[in-house]
């Protein structure tokens, strides 16, 4: 009879790291790294971010699998490999945000924004004086991007309530409405410039500059993203809402108005919103079909009008004799843009939070 010796029990926890032991490792091998540099020839901040994330990678996963086991190393090499490609895609965003916002707050305060800027001869020295300021920049905006939401908003709301509750899914109609909308979203914005300039040029003639032409351009780009958006919205009403007040008698018409749109209607305007963010940063079809001035124009309908993405691309493109002043002036332009755009996406947030149908 053989006797054989009892085995080793078996372990129902594998090893464990320390708790921190992932930012110790990733600031010791920074350190190594920096040295080294140090020590052989010189400091290069790209190729140290470079060696030091894969010698992390390296030391961690190898170290993982030695304490703990191949599952956890794998784990901890790929949060690895993620929060590298986060990190890399944000610090661009990063760079230039802070790049805006450092020059851009230089130049902005209370004249810059509430006077016109331009250039002025003075008499009494014989020189070409420039005035930095961006009031005719930010009334063209507010203007050209107003009239735009006009156009486009009833327009892409009512297309989308087509294309959900009315329209049946083999409906030539219906397709050929989606078609059209999906090749909307995918054209240059160039494109809608020359698309309005023209067609402006046919009705009034070559000079065609103004801001309603303008405002058509940035029409055909915002139509189809509120069309898409409201569509996407509609769809997320529950269709027991719709069958339940039917079965009620109530119109059609009505149901879609006081019961589809309104628990839709959350929703339906972050899209607006977010649309309207989207076209207020435009710059070539703006350029193209109201061309810039420096004079102070708010009539629409007639002459050139400035906007702040078109004032920061002339700016920095054609300055002026004083090329400091000229570039300092595109960064504020562009200052006021970014502090616009947060405050549309901010009031996104806002109705978002206000319309929703748990918040009422």
């Amino acid at each position: 009879m053989t006797v054989t010796a009892p085995s080793a029990p078996l372990a129902l926890t594998s090893g464990q790291l320390p708790r921190f032991i992932e930012p110790m490792v990733l600031v010791g091998v920074a350190i190594v790294v920096a040295g080294l540099q140090l020590l052989f020839g010189g400091f290069n901040i790209a190729a140290w971010l470079i060696l030091t994330a894969v010698l992390y990678l390296i030391a961690i996963g190898v170290g993982s699998s030695i304490v703990e086991n191949r599952r956890k190393a794998v784990d901890r090499v790929v949060r690895g490999l993620v929060t590298a490609a986060f990190l890399l895609a944000v610090a661009p965003l990063i760079s230039t945000l802070w790049t805006v916002v450092s020059k851009g707050l230089a130049v902005v305060n209370l004249q810059f924004i509430t006077q016109v800027g331009g250039t002025a001869f003075d008499p009494d020295t014989l020189e070409v004086v420039a005035t930095a300021g961006a009031w005719q920049a930010i009334t063209g905006t507010l203007i050209i991007t107003g009239i735009a939401a006009l156009i486009s908003v009833p327009i892409g709301i009512l297309a989308a309530v087509y294309l959900v509750e009315y329209a049946q899914p083999s409906n030539p109609l219906r397709r050929a409405i989606t078609f059209l909308v999906d090749v909307m979203t995918g054209i240059p914005s160039i494109v809608a410039g020359l698309f309005a300039f023209s067609l402006f040029s046919l009705i009034v003639g070559p000079k065609a500059f103004s801001g309603f032409s303008a405002s058509i351009a940035l029409s055909v780009l915002m139509i189809p993203i509120v069309i898409r958006s409201t569509e996407e919205m509609l769809r997320l009403v529950p269709a027991d809402l719709r069958e339940a007040s039917l079965a009620l008698g109530v119109p059609r018409s009505a149901t879609i108005i006081k019961v589809v749109l309104r628990t839709a209607a959350s929703g339906i305007i972050t899209g607006v919103v977010l649309a309207v963010a989207r076209v207020v940063g435009e710059t070539a079809p703006i350029f193209i079909a109201a061309s810039f001035t420096d004079n102070f124009n708010a009539n629409p309908f007639e002459g050139p009008m400035q906007t702040l993405p078109v004032m920061a691309y002339t700016a920095y493109s054609f300055p002026g004799q004083d090329i400091d002043a000229s570039q300092a002036q595109a960064w504020g332009a562009a200052f006021l843009l970014v502090v616009l755009v947060v405050i549309f996406n901010l009031i996104a947030r806002i109705v978002a939070a206000v319309f929703a149908p748990k918040a009422r």
